[in-house]
C-alpha cells in the first residue's frame, strides 16, 4: 500500500531554529530519504514552500477565484511531504515516526487511494 505522510510544522520553526539546527535539520531529512530508498520504502518526499508564496484556487461554476496566501491563521502549516510503501497503517506509522521532522511538528499519515473508471 501506499501512504502520504503530510509534514505539519510550527509557522515561525524557521525563526526559533539557530542556523545550525536548520542545517542538522534538513541533513536528518536527506539520511533518512536514503535509508528509506535502500529499504525500497520511499517513492517520494520533498519540502514545501512557505504558505505566504502559495494560491489556492476555486471554482464554483463559472466562477474562478484565487486567494494568495496565507489563508488562515494557523500556528502550523503543512511544510512538506514522503510518499512511501509499506504493508499497512501500521508499518506506515513506523517508518512516519522518524521522519526527523517529527520532533518539532506533527506527521500526518494517509492511505492513498487507486482510483479507477469504470469499466476498466
Amino acid at each position: 500500500m501506499r501512504f502520504l505522510c503530510l509534514i505539519y510544522m510550527p509557522a515561525d520553526l524557521d525563526s526559533t531554529l539557530t542556523p545550525s539546527e536548520g542545517d542538522t535539520l534538513i541533513a536528518d531529512h536527506f539520511e533518512y530519504d536514503e535509508s528509506l530508498r535502500r529499504r525500497g520504502t520511499m517513492i517520494w518526499s520533498d519540502a514545501l514552500g512557505t504558505p505566504d508564496n502559495a494560491i489556492v484556487i476555486r471554482a464554483r461554476g463559472s466562477v474562478l477565484s484565487t486567494t494568495d496566501g496565507p489563508f488562515v491563521e494557523t500556528k502550523e502549516h503543512l511544510a512538506g511531504f514522503y510518499v512511501i510503501e509499506a504493508p499497512d497503517m501500521a508499518g506506515a506509522t513506523e517508518i512516519a515516526r522518524r521522519i526527523p521532522s517529527a520532533q518539532y511538528g506533527a506527521i500526518e499519515i494517509r492511505p492513498i487511494r487507486i482510483l479507477t473508471l469504470p469499466g476498466t
